[in-house]
């Protein structure tokens, strides 16, 4: 069974810097709409970022343009997360998700395939 396995999570101080890596381990997800998403406790799952299945094309949470950006390497099956200037707010587990399409989106339930996620804290 396909699988997304997320790493590069850990502790970062605030106005740091964090890179999320997601190794796919098909090489179908090469063509799939992914995104990535977070989750704090006590709240919903919500959307970070989303890139397209065919194309370069990205959305990125508008409270998070300027500081987060999502990409991938399509040879490697791989999605990023670059973070900077990260606050504590930022601290959530972060998911890896993949649609079985192609067109990006922001809901989390338009995602079937999911990471077991990374812990990301910010604090000084």
């Amino acid at each position: 069974q396909a699988s997304l396995v997320e790493s590069g999570g850990g502790l970062v101080q605030p106005g740091g810097s964090l890179r999320l890596s997601c190794a796919a381990s098909d090489q179908s997800f090469r063509s799939l709409a992914m995104g990535w998403f977070r989750q704090s406790p006590g709240k919903e799952r919500e959307f970070v970022a989303t890139i397209s299945g065919v194309s370069s094309a990205t959305l990125v949470a508008d409270s998070l343009v300027g500081r987060f950006s999502i990409s991938r390497d399509r040879f490697k099956s791989v999605l990023y997360l670059e973070m900077n200037n990260v606050q504590p707010e930022d601290t959530a587990v972060y998911y890896c998700a993949a649609r079985n399409a192609r067109v990006m989106k922001r809901s989390v339930s338009e995602y079937v395939h999911w990471g077991q996620g990374t812990q990301v804290t910010v604090s000084s």
